[in-house]
């Protein structure tokens, strides 16, 4: 099969790599209906995280069951399904409070390698949900996208106390954060400040329900924030880069009492304590639970309520994933989709 390998910084190459094969009897392996570059991928693209040997790229999926071990009785050979990038077990007490990314038996990147046309998911009963039937051709852009970034944004928006009434901040205009907005706008905010520069992320934020766009960052964002909200800040900003800056900047844009749901992969982020004390500013996140929100997102992609693959602005052949992963680190590509 061919799959997208990482050798170093900028070195992505697609080659022929095995076909994977049940190894534990709660293994799954899919026929991948598509792949795609997610933003976290860049970190190492830019040679900011360590890659140490050539490394199979992708952790986003969906696509067909082909075979399934032993001990595998939620999903059958068939089924469409989409998982989650950690592999979780969904009957642990961590699971059922709702965090499967902490779940004691969780196996963080068991389904690297996405970005080829076969994948082996482990826990294979606890990560995967299906589709009810077979979906439609064009909603499968939505359901790759509920698999992390989508999953992503909603649980940003959840970690921050997203409501009816309330206003909310985005910082990041990615595709976590355009689909923090999308999560936003369902979950009933009243007004959705959207944090870009760019006109093509703009137009899709207002698109997904942003209300308000502001083109200044750092203080000068946060200021701006303050301004549209009579000085006092959002209620609920999301956080989705991950950066002392977006990071800071969140948790200034946010008014006493109001919540910060970060969820940016954190590089070299130190926040104050002198200045975090005094806030009182409420802050959670971390590695999105995806897999809690599948089974709701599925049924509003299914029901066509929300189109969450409209953040794929490049669609190309898994052959040309070197020139996908380049046109998202020039910011000419919100997220890209790869074909088989």
């Amino acid at each position: 099969m061919r799959g997208v390998v990482m050798y170093g910084a900028g070195d992505v190459r697609v080659e022929d790599r095995p076909r994977p094969t049940i190894v534990e009897p709660t293994d799954a392996i899919l026929k991948l209906a598509a792949s795609c570059v997610c933003g976290s991928d860049l970190w190492p693209y830019r040679g900011l995280d360590a890659v140490n040997e050539p490394t199979p790229m992708g952790h986003e999926y969906c696509g067909v069951v082909e075979e399934v071990g032993s001990a595998v009785t939620n999903v059958k050979v068939g089924d469409f399904v989409v998982g989650s990038f950690f592999a979780s077990d969904n009957t642990c007490e961590i699971c059922l409070s709702g965090y499967q990314t902490a779940c004691i038996h969780r196996q963080p990147g068991a389904a690297s390698g996405g970005q080829s046309e076969y994948l082996r998911v482990p826990l294979a009963d606890g990560t995967l949900v299906a589709t009810p039937g077979m979906p439609d051709a064009d909603l499968i852009p939505s359901l790759l996208a509920a698999s992390d970034v989508l999953g992503t944004g909603w649980f940003a928006a959840k970690a921050a106390e997203v409501g009816p009434g309330k206003t909310v901040a985005v910082v990041g205009d990615g595709a976590v954060g355009l689909l923090g907005i999308m999560a936003a706008k369902q979950l009933g905010a009243e007004r959705i400040i959207a944090m870009s520069r760019h006109a093509s992320r703009q137009a899709l934020a207002l698109e997904f329900g942003a209300t308000d766009i502001v083109t200044e960052r750092g203080d000068e964002g946060v200021a701006k924030v303050k301004e549209l909200t009579g000085g006092l800040g959002a209620h609920s900003t999301l956080e989705a880069v991950g950066t002392q800056e977006s990071m800071m900047q969140a948790i200034r844009a946010t008014r006493p009492g109001g919540h910060v749901g970060f969820v940016g992969v954190l590089h070299g982020v130190d926040i104050p304590g002198g200045e975090f004390f005094m806030s009182h500013v409420h802050i959670h996140g971390g590695p999105a639970p995806v897999r809690n929100y599948l089974p709701d997102l599925i049924d509003r992609i299914m029901k066509r309520e929300i189109n969450p693959g409209r953040v794929f602005d490049l669609d190309v052949s898994i052959e040309d994933a070197a020139e996908a992963y380049k046109a998202m680190d020039e910011r000419r590509a919100i997220k890209a989709l790869l074909r088989f």
